[in-house]
């Protein structure tokens, strides 16, 4: 009895002993090469629409040969839509020495640009510069600054879309972040759009993800036609409540984010967010292989798509030209 307390205690030393070394000295004996370039991804808000761009951006530097933990080290990370959380991301970033700093989407940009003007910052889901304020006071983009950006022009072509599906709307509801430039924009080159093409624009401004249930209400109650989804982190992170809110009263959502028809909405124009991100990917390879002069350019590949589970459901007839975003998924499968 007392031979098998002493191999317990034995064992229990051991045990402890190599956990400590394992926690001071890494797993499986391999010690990571220090001489590898670091990239830091920061991911401001949780949500699987940006995740897109964060799949085809890790894709596209995987094809340039930069392969986490042989060619480059990889620090992701999210700040699950907490600004000092993500500050304290970028400040991690930089006592890291990282040598490139991808951002996704416009919050994280301005956040980084403000922490650093040496290290590269690749921007991707972001709207063009001027349009973030991110401009130096003479009018130039940063020097640092490089990515893949959207203009704001693809909201004429996407609010084009309701007049050419529904020809008798007459409101458009549409909710936005008071607090994010971007989405303010959006929403004043919403309200320009719609005035050209005859349609009323009910708004309703957020704070938080929080007040979108209520705020999807209350666009109900002023009887909208269509709900036209922005680019915006509140709408992604709290698109499945705005979509049942509307789907109650049968009210159709019309966007410029694929991923949001992925996810329900019912069409889109707009940019495809993995290719988004692959075009940003490819961008900051081409940063590490040392590139210099680097500047932001406009997204590239932009698509017409629909969600043949939600034209069903709401009995709609979608005109040709479209693509059904799940058969066109079901396909890559």
């Amino acid at each position: 009895m007392i031979s098998q307390l002493k191999g317990s205690l034995m064992a229990c030393r051991i045990f402890f002993l190599c956990s400590f070394l394992t926690g001071l000295f890494g797993c499986g004996g391999a010690k990571e090469d220090s001489s590898l370039p670091k990239v830091g991804y920061v991911l401001h808000v949780q949500d699987e629409t940006l995740e897109e761009a964060k799949r085809g951006f890790y894709d596209a530097l995987s094809d340039a040969g930069y392969e986490d933990g042989k060619t480059v080290k990889l620090i992701y990370q999210n700040a699950n839509g907490e600004i000092s959380t993500l500050n304290n991301i970028l400040d991690y970033f930089l006592a890291q020495k990282v040598a490139l700093i991808a951002t996704n989407p416009t919050v994280a940009t301005i956040a980084a640009i403000g922490k650093t003007k040496t290290i590269p910052v690749c921007m991707m889901v972001s709207p063009r510069p001027d349009l973030a304020k991110l401009e130096t006071t003479n009018g130039t983009v940063p020097p640092n600054l490089f990515g893949v950006y959207e203009t704001l022009a693809y909201i004429d072509t996407s609010v084009a879309l309701i007049k050419q599906v529904f020809p008798n709307a007459v409101r458009v509801g549409t909710i936005y972040n008071t607090s994010e430039p971007n989405s303010v924009n959006s929403m004043e080159r919403l309200k320009s759009t719609c005035a050209k093409l005859g349609l009323q624009l009910e708004t309703v401004g957020v704070n938080t993800s929080n007040e979108t249930q209520q705020a999807a209400q209350a666009l109900v109650g002023k009887k909208i036609d269509v709900f036209f989804a922005l680019p915006d982190n509140i709408i992604f992170s709290s698109f499945e409540t705005i979509q049942k809110a509307l789907s109650d009263k049968n009210v159709p959502i019309v966007t410029s984010e694929i991923g949001l028809v992925k996810r329900g909405a019912l069409l889109a124009y707009g940019a495809d967010l993995y290719e988004w991100g692959r075009q940003a990917g490819v961008a900051a390879a081409r940063a590490l292989k040392g590139e210099k002069n680097l500047a932001p350019e406009e997204v590239k590949i932009r698509k017409r798509v629909y969600n043949a589970l939600t034209l069903r459901a709401m009995n709609l007839t979608i005109p040709s030209g479209f693509d059904d975003i799940a058969t066109r998924d079901l396909m890559k499968k």
